[in-house]
């Protein structure tokens, strides 16, 4: 199955195409506007499938994967255990300390990094195909044997604590986790993602192999994988990797959940911006209407420089630098949020914009003009997404998890070629028609302030 990821780029200049192009094959594809790329199926013996896209352009194979689970998995008491995991993997394993495993990545000239998502755990793996049997096996033993010494995890809950500390002296990110829990206060994606200074000082490495276990199971993995690599030398080192895994792991079961509409907090701050942040519901990827309410939100917000919002909070009123919205579609549920910052006297005015402009999508809906100008940005922006070949796999992955067929790429752009002013006028009265958006300001605002959230 040959994908054109390039089939749309007549509509790019010649400038963007030649950044694009240049900087494929820079990472290791050399792609021009005839040419293709093919995605093949790999199985291993041991039944564990991913994705390919052969490219021997540079020695380099990437591999990105992922595990169902992510910090929705915390168990209430041991908030941040997740996230501290996923910096703890390659902080030694089996016989290697956390200094000797360091060194071998340096010496292997390989990179290894994990992070924690609120519903996936994700990897990610790059080598020298030269160096591939070797760093394979570094892969494989911090996936399978991850040591959580006492030293290094001492180490690295001060570094998380630290994180956490500064977090709560940026407007920003008081705004989001406030956020996050006034939209979900009885579920798990209300949680903060990296835990409190409390919980995650009282983690253990008991508590990290817990979750390890937990998570870490064949039967939610999804990989991509590019590179100079051979189907038939991916499909026996899938199994060198991953196959002595569990089959399942034992993951809680997370409810279904709405955000909350119509909350409007105000957070005092001293600081001489407010942060704004907004949310309404959104749609899951596999809705129907999903691409129709993203070709939306790309003209409420997502456009950087042609949305509504950035032009009546930026552009005509200068209330504002950045200002944009975006759709999160997740696992249980799904959202439609936006941000902006502008000086406290002003927050009044720019949460009114945004409100209106909300609005406005609802009853009046886009022209005909504004849709095709967004389908064309769209369509024709897309090739950017494939930069590199980590970025590329981990395209690769983000299908998977989203079920969405390994002919995704090549159908992505007729799906939006193919959305109506109807259908986006549709979606939007849907989602948005009656429904109060909540928005919550950490900073000065206006003449007044309210009593901060509890």
């Amino acid at each position: 199955m040959y994908i054109q990821v390039a089939s749309k780029w007549p509509s790019l200049n010649r400038k963007v195409m030649g950044f694009v192009v240049g900087g494929l094959a820079l990472c290791g594809l050399s792609i021009t506007p005839a040419s293709a790329i093919e995605i093949q199926r790999v199985e291993s013996p041991g039944g564990i499938e991913a994705w390919l896209v052969e490219d021997y352009t540079v020695p380099i194979v990437a591999m990105e994967f992922s595990f169902e689970g992510g910090t929705t998995q915390d168990p209430a008491d041991k908030l941040g255990v997740t996230s501290l995991l996923s910096i703890m993997l390659d902080e030694g394993a089996g016989e290697l300390d956390s200094q000797a495993f360091q060194q071998k990545l340096e010496d292997l000239t390989m990179s290894l990094s994990f992070s924690a998502g609120r519903d996936n755990f994700y990897g990610s793996f790059k080598t020298l195909s030269a160096n591939k049997d070797e760093t394979t096996d570094l892969l494989k033993l911090a996936l399978t044997d991850p040591r959580f010494d006492a030293q290094p995890l001492e180490r690295m809950k001060a570094k998380t604590i630290a994180g956490i500390e500064r977090a709560l002296k940026r407007p920003d990110s008081v705004a989001a986790l406030a956020f996050t829990k006034e939209l979900f206060p009885e579920h798990p994606y209300g949680w903060p993602r990296s835990g409190t200074v409390e919980s995650v000082s009282n983690l253990t490495s008991a508590d990290l192999e817990a979750q390890h276990t937990k998570i870490f199971a064949r039967d939610g993995l999804k990989i991509g994988v590019v590179g100079a690599i051979s189907a038939e030398d991916l499909s026996p080192l899938l199994d060198k990797v991953f196959g002595e895994l569990p089959e399942a792991g034992s993951l809680t079961q997370i409810e279904e959940v709405e955000p909350a509409t119509g909350v409007v907090k105000h957070l005092p701050f001293d600081t001489p911006q407010t942060s704004i942040q907004f949310a309404m519901p959104g749609l899951k990827r596999d809705d129907p209407q999903f691409m129709e309410a993203f070709v939306a939100n790309h003209i409420l917000g997502g456009g950087t420089f042609s949305s509504w919002l950035y032009n009546e909070v930026r552009e005509e009123r200068g209330l504002a630098y950045s200002v944009g919205s975006y759709l999160v579609p997740r696992d249980h549920t799904a959202l439609w949020m936006g941000y902006t910052g502008t000086a406290g006297e002003k927050a009044p005015e720019a949460v009114e914009i945004i409100t209106d402009q909300i609005k406005r999508l609802t009853k009046e809906g886009p022209s005909p003009k504004e849709l095709q100008e967004a389908k064309a940005y769209l369509t024709g922006s897309y090739a950017l997404s494939f930069d590199s070949s980590s970025s590329i796999a981990n395209q690769l992955v983000g299908i998977q998890n989203a079920n969405l067929g390994i002919d995704y790429i090549n159908e992505r752009n007729d799906l939006i070629e193919n959305v109506t002013l109807e259908g986006v006028k549709a979606a939007a009265q849907n989602l948005l028609s009656g429904v109060e958006p909540s928005v919550i300001t950490v900073g000065p605002f206006g003449a007044e302030q309210t009593d901060p959230i509890q």
